[in-house]
């Protein structure tokens, strides 16, 4: 039971450092920090799939395939702004 609630009392404070990082950054600068993000996001892709393959019990299966759907949304979300962002920035393509 303690050990939930530590973990629980890590969470919340994670969420509230998280929320006033992230206000605190400058718009101009927020999309080339989320491009950069994406590395991290690739490792919680790696590790995802090696909690859902390991498959110990049902939960850590299923818990680790949504980590798996969720990662690999953020990472491809991620390169296709960071795509938009480079072509805003590229001079005009002649057809």
């Amino acid at each position: 039971m303690g050990a939930l609630l530590v973990g629980l009392y890590v969470f919340v404070l994670a969420i509230f450092v998280g929320f006033e990082i992230i206000t605190k950054i400058p718009p101009t600068l927020h999309t080339p920090l989320m491009s950069g993000a994406n590395a991290i996001s690739g490792i919680t892709l790696v590790g995802s799939i090696a909690t859902a393959t390991r498959g110990e019990t049902t939960v850590s299966a299923v818990l680790g395939v949504i980590a798996i759907i969720f990662a690999t949304i953020n990472v491809v979300g991620g390169f296709l702004v960071t795509n938009r962002m480079l072509g805003m920035f590229g001079g005009k393509r002649k057809r």
